[in-house]
């Protein structure tokens, strides 16, 4: 396969060794850094080095964009023009969503696919073989582009902005777990209880994750008073053993907001919401957007 790359930074760069080892050529590389360093990977890779996107673009079954991701959408739509008809444009930034449609409404003027490939990992730690999870047109291009470099991809039924839309809310879960992992697990080494801790957390590794948070969204609902003065009671007993607790502060104040909501459908004799996935959280999505 040709490839196209936009930006040989750590990311390009990573991508760039893994295609040209594995059969792929690189037709050109679109860098603005034009040092000795660029030049070294432009050499490396067997291509030649560009300032900006031109006809040099044409010859590619693939441009790859690995940009910042503040200017992906404007760095696609000056690449478009350059583009074969059937071409497929992977834009693998950290665009946002709104930027990754922008960019994907820009490509319907042109005969180009617009994939949305979300890096699902540190590239410092997997490089090439990071997963990689794909929303829009041109899968079997990027598919085997990410396989190539032994990459598991996921293509989603979804559109240009999905795959990293679906990137930040895992981050929100992953990021959120490690929050309170930290928070607890400081508690509990503070308390000398922390192989204890392991011990009463064994029920959860016992249960699907997906599962897992289904059964929060339905017993929230109910039983969010009643947790928000364990929450409370929780913080207390942090700030006892001289910690100060940062995500809990956070999980009080969401409790709280629940059970003021619960308190107004109740004297509203709304209260008596389906014990439903779907249900409690379109009830609990009237919520969100409340201090």
């Amino acid at each position: 396969m040709k490839i196209a790359l936009i930006g040989c930074g750590e990311v390009g760069h990573c991508y760039a060794r893994a295609w040209t080892a594995a059969g792929h050529t690189l037709v050109g590389i679109c860098e603005l850094r034009a040092d000795a360093e660029m030049d070294a990977r432009a050499q490396a890779a067997g291509a030649a080095l560009h300032t900006e996107p031109g006809a040099w673009m044409a010859e590619a079954d693939v441009v790859v964009s690995a940009v910042y991701g503040y200017n992906a959408a404007e760095v696609a739509q000056q690449a478009f023009p350059h583009m074969r008809d059937g071409a497929v444009y992977a834009d693998f930034t950290t665009a946002s969503a709104a930027n990754m449609q922008a960019a994907a409404s820009a490509a319907k003027q042109w005969p180009v696919a617009f994939m949305d490939v979300a890096i699902m990992g540190a590239i410092a730690l997997l490089a090439e073989k990071t997963p990689l999870l794909c929303a829009g047109d041109g899968a079997q291009v990027v598919t085997t582009l990410g396989e190539s470099a032994g990459a598991p991809v996921r293509i989603i039924d979804g559109k240009p902005g999905d795959a990293v839309r679906l990137k930040l809310l895992r981050s929100v879960m992953t990021k959120g777990m490690e929050s309170l992992a930290v928070e607890c697990m400081v508690a509990a080494e503070r308390m000398s209880l922390r192989a204890s801790l392991y011990e009463v957390l064994a029920d959860i590794d016992r249960t699907p994750l997906t599962a897992f948070m289904d059964s929060f969204v339905r017993s929230h609902v109910l039983h969010a008073p009643r947790r928000l003065a364990e929450v409370r009671e929780a913080r207390d007993q942090l700030h006892e053993a001289g910690l100060e607790p940062l995500v809990l502060n956070g999980v009080e104040q969401l409790f709280d907001r629940t059970t003021r909501g619960i308190q107004a459908a109740r004297a509203n004799g709304q209260a008596d919401i389906p014990d439903s996935v779907e249900a409690r959280l379109a009830w609990l999505t009237t919520l969100a957007g409340q201090p």
